[in-house]
């Protein structure tokens, strides 16, 4: 057991002087069984510390029915055993690319705009959670023999909200719930952020990606004394759809990691490691300075262009970082663990059967419901998945358009069983006019949930209404697909597949074949437009090639074993001719 607290100047342990070289892991973004090795490649670049975020949705994904809470406890039982403390995040809002910024879908559909704040409601949600969590990080505080140093209140607040009095409540809260290492806030380096997200009492850190000395200026007028910490040095960056590739110098990179120890501070790495957004999770921003125009989803890899590469390789600016962290290091560093296996060739996968979208909705998605306008995402209980309105327009009546208000994000149209075309703009319409009668259906999908800024909690689907011409078309069928239908093999596995026809979206099914098992593979498809990816039952997350920069998805070692490997592509558009896809051993 050791004492760690915040003096005037430095971090102190047991009373010593202690400068944290931290990364940022996150637990959920690493299969469980690769978490020892990426441990391990954070203390060889030099890290004394690893620092996680907690997603909420992920393990509360209805009310009450919670999945693999302890895993947070498993993992910092892994960063111990791997020589590291830890700083743990829990939230309960995250932003980190994440779905929702790690709040649950059934938490902010009700709710809206009244969630990060005092509001009794939300306020008494977050208590539950967090008594169901913290025990866990309780138990392995350095006070008690465990990893944990320090505990963040929210997450960047001062980007978003002024409540003074949530925030106090919180921090109130996580003292009685029984944390008792130093806990800490993290913001911009800017003055409405520090105002906004600082807490009395409560340690301030900056967020930023260079200029040092200037950011630790501007927090050292908010918090006059107490150790500097950067809580998130932005070593590089995220992607978006249709977006280039972000990528930041090594050089320059490392000169600004340099300056930060130069001013005699703490670090953590954001990210040391960034892995992969699995199963759908990538979250959206909104364009714009204010973060409030068009929605620009996160791709599935979250490599962050990180000194660990998704596969979980040192990067060049892996050992450009490790040299200036061995200057600050207690000792020789450990040697640097192997680069994990890859398929030595390209295998290729061949599909063999396809079940259309409707048939599949009719067996795996849930209930369907009639209202009298297009019910949302969060009134079917989706999280991640997509929903089918089936409407009619009345007839007889000559061609008009037909289209959409408020859609979030992107549906695809079907008039009388023929496909009509794509919409994704919040308010569209389609190229050609429909007359009636009609039977039309919209195939609605979500991009990801914005997880920063003020439009944080927006709903997703048919948010306004289905218009023909100037009139709204009522009495509207939904019915939701939730990805989480697909964690039933069985039920999937007895789907009636047949032949794949030209050009007709849905599931397909497929599979490849491995001489022997590997630490991890890059999946590519080619003849298909959007959907999402299962290798052995595990969702690999969503595939756009055409939108780009993303072309291959990481399949992770644990996932794939020696023999025949199952695929499932859902196939949201159109599946090409079903003759291409290829499992490689390399990103490109």
């Amino acid at each position: 057991m050791a004492d760690f607290t915040v003096g005037d100047v430095d971090f102190l342990l047991d009373g010593r002087p202690v400068r944290l070289l931290s990364g940022a892991l996150h637990y959920f973004r690493v299969h469980e069984e690769s978490w020892g090795h990426r441990l391990s490649m954070l203390r060889a670049m030099g890290l004394n510390c690893v620092e996680t975020y907690v997603p909420w949705n992920l393990h509360e994904p209805s009310p009450g029915r919670f999945h693999d809470v302890d895993a947070l406890g498993r993992f910092l039982d892994a960063a111990q055993e791997a020589g590291l403390w830890a700083i743990v995040r829990p939230g309960p809002y995250i932003c980190a690319e994440w779905e929702n910024g790690g709040l649950p879908h059934w938490l902010t559909g009700p709710l809206g705009n009244r969630v990060r704040t005092r509001d009794a409601a939300y306020f008494g949600q977050v208590e539950r959670w967090f008594r169901r969590l913290l025990p866990q990080v309780v138990q392995r505080q350095v006070t008690r023999g465990g990893p944990v140093l320090m505990v963040q209140v929210e997450n960047e607040y001062g980007s978003y909200g002024s409540d003074q009095a949530y925030l106090s409540r919180l921090a109130g809260f996580l003292r009685e719930a029984g944390v008792s290492v130093p806990l800490f806030t993290s913001d911009g380096p800017e003055d409405h952020m520090l105002t906004g997200g600082s807490v009395p009492g409560v340690l301030a850190t900056a967020n930023f990606g260079s200029g040092a000395r200037a950011a630790f200026d501007v927090l050292r007028t908010h918090q006059p004394s107490g150790p500097l910490m950067c809580m998130e040095f932005w070593c590089g960056w995220f992607d978006h759809w249709g977006s280039e590739r972000v990528v930041r110098d090594a050089g320059d990179a490392t000169e600004a990691l340099r300056e930060i120890l130069e001013c005699g501070a703490s670090v953590n790495l954001y990210m040391a490691h960034g892995g992969t957004n699995f199963a759908g999770w990538a979250g959206a921003n909104r364009s714009g300075t204010l973060h409030g125009g068009e929605l620009r989803p996160t791709v599935t890899s979250y490599d962050y262009d990180a000194p660990i590469d998704e596969y979980g390789r040192p990067t060049d600016k892996f050992w450009r970082f490790r040299e200036v962290l061995s200057e600050y290091a207690e000792g020789p560093l450990p040697e640097v663990p192997a680069p994990p296996g890859v398929p030595a060739a390209r295998v290729a996968v061949g599909f063999d059967g396809w079940v259309p979208l409707g048939e599949m909705m009719d067996a795996l998605g849930g209930e369907e419901t009639e209202r009298g306008v297009p019910a949302t995402f969060e009134e079917l209980g989706i999280g991640r998945g997509v929903v089918r309105h089936r409407v009619d327009v009345p007839g007889p009546r000559q061609p008009y358009p037909l289209g959409v208000r408020g859609l979030r994000d992107r549906a695809v149209v079907y008039v009388d069983g023929r496909r009509a075309g794509v919409l994704a703009a919040e308010d569209a319409y389609l190229p050609d006019p429909v007359a009636g009668p009609a039977a039309v259906e919209l195939w609605v999908e979500s991009l990801g949930r914005v997880n920063y800024g003020p439009r944080l909690a927006e709903p997703k689907g048919v948010t306004g209404g289905i218009l023909h011409e100037r009139q709204y078309l009522h009495g509207v069928r939904s019915q939701g697909l939730s990805l989480e239908a697909f964690d039933d093999g069985p039920a999937v596995r007895k789907l009636g597949f047949r032949t794949i026809p030209e050009g007709a979206a849905g599931l397909v099914r497929g599979s490849f074949d491995l001489d022997a098992a590997c630490d991890g593979a890059g999946l590519e498809l080619s003849g298909v437009i959007r959907g999402f990816v299962w290798v052995n039952g595990f969702c690999l997350g969503r595939y756009w090639p055409g939108a780009g920069p993303q072309t291959s998805l990481y399949v992770p070692g644990p996932v794939l074993r020696a023999g025949s490997n199952e695929v499932w592509v859902l196939e949201l558009e159109g599946c090409g001719d079903g003759n291409g896809a290829e499992l490689t051993g390399s990103v490109g």
